[in-house]
């Protein structure tokens, strides 16, 4: 049984989505960050963290990638060409898409007022907006972004849209990236993560 610290509506949902779709029992622990319960396992305070038997891992794309590797599915293989592809889509992923909504949301409410710059959040729906251009030219012709496979980088890509709909960012109404994103709700262990989601707000 897998623990989860930190509460849902967080990049916790990657991790909670990666287990779903691997079919592993977990908990969830609802810390919020630089609580208590999540200092104590990671003293920068941010969530998640993952208790695997007596080990704690922290940083949701590590997280995902170690499980992910442990249990042989959703990724390729390390060292390979497909695996260095994936690991493309998955910096991507970070670098550009949720680079631009974690800026607009540190200028938005997690940082103190006055350090915010709330000028940014129009560059950082700019660059948001350029990304998924570039996604879309990046996508090809399989169902998810390493063809037929669908891998760690789809459920990083997925949360940023998800994120995206809470922050008001702009997401494309038809085409490519459109239909990506819907593809990616459809999938059963996505519902099921954000049941799980609702239910513990």
């Amino acid at each position: 049984m897998y623990k989860i610290i930190g509460f849902p509506r967080s990049r916790a949902m990657r991790v909670m989505w990666l287990l779903e779709e691997l079919e592993q029992p977990y908990e969830i622990d609802p810390a919020k960050p630089h609580s208590e319960a999540i200092t104590a396992v990671n003293p920068s305070g941010k969530v998640p963290a993952l208790v695997d038997g007596g080990a704690v891992l922290t940083e949701s794309v590590a997280i995902c990638t170690y499980l992910a590797d442990k249990h042989g599915q959703f990724t390729f293989p390390a060292g390979t060409l497909e695996r260095a592809r994936q690991d493309a889509f998955t910096q991507f992923a970070v670098d550009v898409l949720e680079g631009a909504l974690w800026t607009a949301a540190k200028n938005s409410f997690v940082h103190p007022e006055t350090l915010r710059v709330p000028e940014i959040k129009r560059l950082c729906k700019a660059e948001f907006s350029a990304g998924l251009e570039h996604l879309g030219r990046m996508l090809g012709q399989g169902p998810y972004v390493m063809g037929e496979t669908f891998t760690l980088p789809d459920i990083i890509l997925g949360h940023c849209g998800g994120w995206a709909v809470t922050a008001k960012f702009d997401l494309p109404k038809d085409g490519p990236v459109y239909d990506y994103f819907k593809r990616l709700r459809a999938r059963p262990a996505y519902r099921a993560m954000m049941d799980k989601v609702m239910a513990a707000e």
